[in-house]
């Protein structure tokens, strides 16, 4: 019973740890991956540098894509794309 009751403090703090901390991380990283598969050319996208653009070619075998920006065409990895902007852009506009 001692050691029980030595070993509730770690146990405790590792479920909050993992509740917290880890279980959210998971989720997010599931999120960017089904995100990053789910692209398409012709989506607007901005990635996370802040360059705003349009996919024009997707490579799977190096996971990498093509943005055509104002400057000319740019190879990205698909990692490196924040967010995709065309169906926001197409989304009417809710009035509060």
């Amino acid at each position: 019973m001692d050691l029980l009751t030595q070993a509730l403090p770690f146990i405790g703090i590792f479920a909050v740890m993992y509740f917290f901390i880890l279980a959210p991380q998971l989720k997010r990283s599931k999120q960017e991956k089904k995100f990053a598969a789910e692209l398409k050319r012709g989506d607007r996208v901005i990635t996370k540098s802040g360059m705003h653009g349009k996919i024009v070619d997707l490579n799977d075998k190096d996971h990498s894509c093509v943005i055509e920006t104002l400057a000319g065409k740019i190879k990205f990895d698909r990692s490196a794309i924040s967010m995709e902007m065309s169906t926001k852009l197409n989304a009417p506009a809710t009035v509060k």
